[in-house]
């Protein structure tokens, strides 16, 4: 018959959930960190990309060059030769390629990278 008391019930599960949910509505705030981590997988994926694709139609010319010398031996094996050597030209530089971008790409970063990674050492 105490009507001032007050009666509360804690659930650690039902708090965890109810943080999670809140943590999707919130604005999310990126740390220095996460920000350097960010700037640096930035740096890499324009030369991985493009060195797939080179790499990748580079396996095909190769692969079509094979199919000629194999399968049609008889009008194709002198131009499957030329188009599987074009594919190989093309395969090997695909990685050096990807050198040239990344390090483009960090030289462009690289000054907010090095400030932020300075803050951070402090």
């Amino acid at each position: 018959m105490n009507e001032t008391s007050f009666e509360y019930t804690y659930s650690a599960k039902q708090q965890k959930e109810i943080e999670a949910i809140r943590k999707k509505y919130l604005p999310k705030e990126e740390d220095k960190m996460e920000m350097i981590r960010r700037l640096d997988r930035s740096t890499e994926r324009p030369g991985v990309i493009i060195s797939l694709v080179v790499g990748i139609v580079g396996s095909l010319i190769l692969g079509i060059g094979m199919c000629c010398t194999m399968v049609w031996t008889d009008m194709l094996f002198i131009p499957g030769i030329i188009i599987g050597l074009i594919g190989m030209a093309i395969l090997s530089v695909a990685y050096p390629l990807y050198k040239s971008i990344t390090k483009k790409q960090r030289e462009k970063v690289a000054e907010k990278i090095l400030a932020l990674s300075e803050e951070l050492a402090l």
